[in-house]
């Protein structure tokens, strides 16, 4: 695993966001999908049409007078998801991960009242967290258990997959790791590590926090050469069934593997990000375009997966 500078990635073909912006978010994704992609629930019914299974859903809070029904719910649970349905970049996510008597013990480790959980649904109806401040609606999930192989990696926080997708082929991927610094959330921005994934294997190659080249988690100490994704053909073909459920063109897909149900469609989101190609240290243009050039485009998942091993593994 080595550092690679920018300037090496500009010869690399980094692509950059007014590039990203205007030749494929602009080109590829139909503007009439954006109320899907943007809404958590929307995209639950739309993934599950395509078989690509999300973690259980547990109640749905669209009105104030609902909080009280959230009430009776945790009561009957020990770990949960919180989110806002219209929310974006991982605001208003929370994650409770066990009971601590009458408090709520967060994925940070941090504490909270019954009071401070109906207080969060209340301001995500609000629309405190969704885009442009409209109203929205809380979704409750059932708290996704990751597995041994990955959680020893991560700080306190599930781990993630992002996909980037093209045209239904999956082109790029990272796993993302919570860090102390990220409070435990799975956010590059705030300090999480970015692990950049070989698309032929699931296998490390390279590793970035706050885009600065790392071999060790800062936290847990561990090898992060030693990461390789199980099941991670199934994850591809997941992420590429997304493209028929959605009709974006491009798109990031976040996946989670769940102990014991496998892997799972946490969102989608229509404007991806671009830092995972500094996680995985070489530009996402060369194979976006190997996939415009295509004379003859592969009409099922598994044939466009088949290619993108083929193609983009190291």
């Amino acid at each position: 695993m080595k550092w690679v500078s920018p300037f090496v990635l500009n010869r690399l073909g980094l692509l950059n966001m007014n590039r990203r912006n205007v030749d494929y978010i602009l080109r590829y994704n139909d503007r009439a999908a954006y109320p899907l992609v943007d809404n958590k629930l929307k995209t639950k019914l739309a993934a599950a049409e395509r078989e690509v299974a999300t973690p259980r859903l547990l109640q749905v809070v669209s009105q104030q007078h609902e909080i009280s029904h959230f009430r009776e719910l945790v009561d009957q649970l020990e770990g949960f998801a919180i989110k806002p349905s219209k929310g974006s970049g991982g605001k208003g996510i929370m994650v409770i991960i066990r009971r601590q008597g009458d408090d709520f013990i967060k994925g940070s480790g941090a504490t909270v009242t019954l009071a401070t959980l109906e207080r969060h649904l209340s301001n995500i109806l609000a629309g405190l967290y969704s885009l442009g401040g409209a109203p929205d609606v809380a979704i409750v999930e059932e708290l996704v258990k990751t597995t041994l192989a990955l959680e020893r990696f991560s700080f306190r926080g599930v781990p993630d997959i992002r996909i980037v997708v093209f045209q239904g082929y999956p082109v790029m991927a990272m796993l993302r790791l919570a860090t102390r610094a990220s409070d435990g959330k799975a956010n590059l921005h705030q300090g999480a590590v970015g692990v950049g994934l070989d698309i032929a294997t699931g296998r490390c190659v390279n590793a970035v926090q706050f885009n600065r080249s790392i071999v060790l988690h800062p936290d847990t100490g561990l090898s992060l050469d030693d990461i390789e994704i199980a099941g991670w053909t199934q994850m591809l073909e997941m992420a590429s069934r997304c493209y028929e459920a959605t009709g974006l063109g491009y798109m990031g897909v976040d996946l989670v593997v769940d102990a014991d149900q496998g892997p799972l469609l946490l969102e989608l989101n229509a404007r991806p990000g671009l830092s995972i190609q500094m996680a995985n240290g070489c530009g996402l243009l060369p194979r976006l375009q190997k996939i415009e050039k295509l004379k003859r485009p592969h009409f099922t998942a598994e044939k466009r997966v088949d290619y993108a091993m083929a193609e983009f593994g190291r």
